[in-house]
């Protein structure tokens, strides 16, 4: 018999799907192979009267030994259709009881259905009605959601006054993997005891020790030799044990950890545990508190941003309520932005009093000068001190360098040879070669040099400079010295100065910096005579600290630049950091210029420490 319909399987990713699947096309096809046979048995019955009704008498025998044989297959159709049809109902009994099971594993491994925030935060505002108080974490783990969610609706009901909420802080302490193996086969300076200890008095060679495992030989043995259960035998090369008996307080402790127990374990060597030996961490997380807030209601209001033309349109404006403005000071975040350094605020103040009391900048762009400028200008012998190596960076590249008018080097060299204008010099043979070395300068007296030179050729005519910029001496760096530092210079030219002048000009000048504690001590420089140290009274230090130098240029160094006999010039100079320790309370100059410089104390020192009024 020709199969009336063809069947099509569609495969599926899903085992249940598949033997679900699979179960209807056999039943099906069970179905369509028993209504075949009963076909069979109707068309066959038919046949067979048919044939009764129309056979003639002398094919009666023959016909008779057909009968027979088409009972037989009937017989045999009949218990092949029962076989089919009990096969049908034991599987529609199979398939039943594979449903009655799917029921019920869906019903023990469904997974909870999820809540929006929208329905969490109805069913908060419910609670907190109710109960007055929520806590956070006992509101999460009731709905079966992360706390996380939970903190984030309470913090945008708090934002709209709705709700009011207080933190508690949280900790736990967990154990890691490598403790849990600790408790359960104890700890690794332990079992490095128990190995040698059964090897016997003599030990256990050290090369067969490293065989161990790490954790063992190195982990192990290192915290049994300092709890001195192990030590090293050097003359046999062996690992011996130096007690007969330990007690494993590793994971004792440990072990009152995982139980709960961590406030029994001593204070040291739970922090042994857990920062040391990394064996603990401790986990911190906040709880909240749920009340009700000044605006409080089970339906929070939607707060409008902008105020629009269908507000105005329709009086929508007069319910609505709008979302606050954070124009008020302080409300907003403070914008990211720089910071400047308190050097460059004290460099700003000294150069603004500088402007104020009539003073020209003079131009400090070149840190490399010669040896002219910087020293035999100013009448400082070629044999100083000062000139060594052990004070003063010498230029490898280029190492000679002099762009000085040749005319005035000549003057300069016979001022150190010979003297002249009542002054007899330094008596010594000046070399050209030495001042023609490139150095990195060690003081801005050389750029006042340069200015002074080029005011007597320009015609001279009374004036007011000065200097702030950089500057580099190869000194031992301690708390109050630096190898590059900044140094602030002052020059006043004209006729009839006196050293009465100088120091009215440089207390007035200081005093413009809040520093009134000023004195002078006589003192010593090549190029000025008269001189004076400046000291300053440090009130974090309660002593007086020296801040810097001064005194009159000497005729030998003024007149072979062309200046007029009667011309004075006062000078002083200061170091730019000194007055910034004082006045910031910094009692260590690397604390203020360096890599120690914090950066936090640069964003939160005073805007101007100096004590002007205006």
């Amino acid at each position: 018999f020709p199969q009336t319909s063809r069947e099509k399987v569609y495969t599926s990713s899903r085992d249940a799907r598949k033997k679900k699947r699979g179960s209807l096309l056999f039943s099906r096809l069970l179905r369509e192979r028993a209504a075949r046979y009963s076909l069979c048995i109707f068309l066959a019955g038919h046949f067979q009267s048919h044939r009764k009704s129309n056979t003639s008498s002398v094919m009666g025998a023959k016909q008779s030994s057909q009968d027979d044989a088409g009972r037989e297959n009937l017989d045999a159709l009949k218990e092949e259709i029962e076989r089919l049809r009990k096969a049908l109902s034991e599987e529609e009994e199979r398939k039943k009881k594979t449903r009655e099971e799917d029921k019920k594993t869906s019903k023990t491994t469904s997974a909870p259905i999820q809540v929006d925030d929208r329905e969490l935060e109805k069913r908060l505002l419910l609670q907190t009605q109710s109960d007055g108080e929520v806590d956070s974490a006992s509101f999460a783990s009731q709905h079966e959601v992360d706390p996380k969610r939970i903190v984030g609706i309470i913090k945008s009901l708090a934002a709209s006054n709705v709700v009011v909420f207080s933190e508690t802080d949280k900790n736990t302490l967990n154990l890691t993997e490598e403790a849990m193996s600790f408790i359960e086969n104890g700890s690794p300076e332990a079992r490095a005891f128990d190995f040698v200890k059964s090897k016997g008095k003599n030990g256990v060679s050290l090369p067969e020790f490293k065989k161990l495992e790490k954790t063992i030989s190195e982990v192990g043995f290192k915290q049994a030799m300092q709890q001195k259960w192990l030590a090293m035998d050097k003359a046999t090369n062996s690992v011996v044990a130096k007690v007969e008996e330990i007690t494993d307080t590793c994971r004792t402790y440990l072990r009152m950890i995982k139980e709960g127990k961590k406030e029994e374990v001593p204070a040291k060597e739970l922090d042994a545990l857990i920062k040391k030996r990394k064996l603990a961490k401790v986990e911190t997380w906040k709880e909240y508190a749920v009340k009700r807030g000044p605006e409080f209601a089970l339906e929070r209001k939607k707060l409008e941003h902008d105020l629009t033309k269908e507000m105005l349109a329709n009086g929508a404006w007069k319910t609505a309520t709008f979302k606050e403005y954070t124009l008020v000071p302080g409300a907003g975040n403070i914008p990211a932005s720089g910071h400047v350094h308190p050097l460059l605020k004290v460099r700003r103040a000294f150069r603004e009093i500088f402007l104020q009391l009539g003073f020209s900048e003079m131009p400090t762009n070149n840190f490399v000068e010669s040896g002219f400028w910087n020293f035999d200008t100013l009448i400082q012998p070629q044999q100083h001190p000062a000139r060594d190596a052990h004070d003063t960076f010498f230029m490898k590249t280029p190492a000679k360098a002099n762009f000085a008018p040749e005319e005035y080097v000549e003057k300069v060299k016979k001022m150190h040879e010979v003297g002249g204008h009542g002054s007899v010099g330094h008596n010594y043979a000046w070399k050209r070669e030495e001042a023609d070395k490139n150095i990195l300068r060690t003081h801005t007296t050389a750029v006042s040099a340069r200015m002074l030179h080029k005011l007597a050729e320009d015609g001279f005519k009374p004036c007011k400079l000065f200097s702030i910029d950089r500057v580099f001496r190869n000194e031992a760096v301690d708390r109050t010295h630096l190898a590059e530092f900044h140094q602030v210079e002052g020059v006043v030219c004209d006729k009839g100065l006196t050293l009465g002048d100088l120091i009215g000009v440089i207390r007035q000048f200081f005093a413009q910096l809040g520093m009134t504690q000023v004195r002078f001590k006589p003192a010593f420089n090549p190029y000025t005579e008269p001189s004076m140290e400046i000291f300053a009274f440090h009130p974090m230090l309660g002593k007086w600290v020296e801040v810097g130098n001064s005194g009159m240029f000497r005729p030998e160094m003024l007149l072979p630049m062309g200046l007029p006999e009667d011309v004075s010039v006062i000078a002083w100079g200061l170091s730019l950091e000194r007055p910034t320790m004082i006045m910031f309370g910094i009692d260590n100059i690397r604390d203020l210029f360096g890599s120690k410089m914090q950066l936090q104390s640069v964003k939160n020192n005073q805007l101007c420490p100096l004590g002007l009024e205006k």
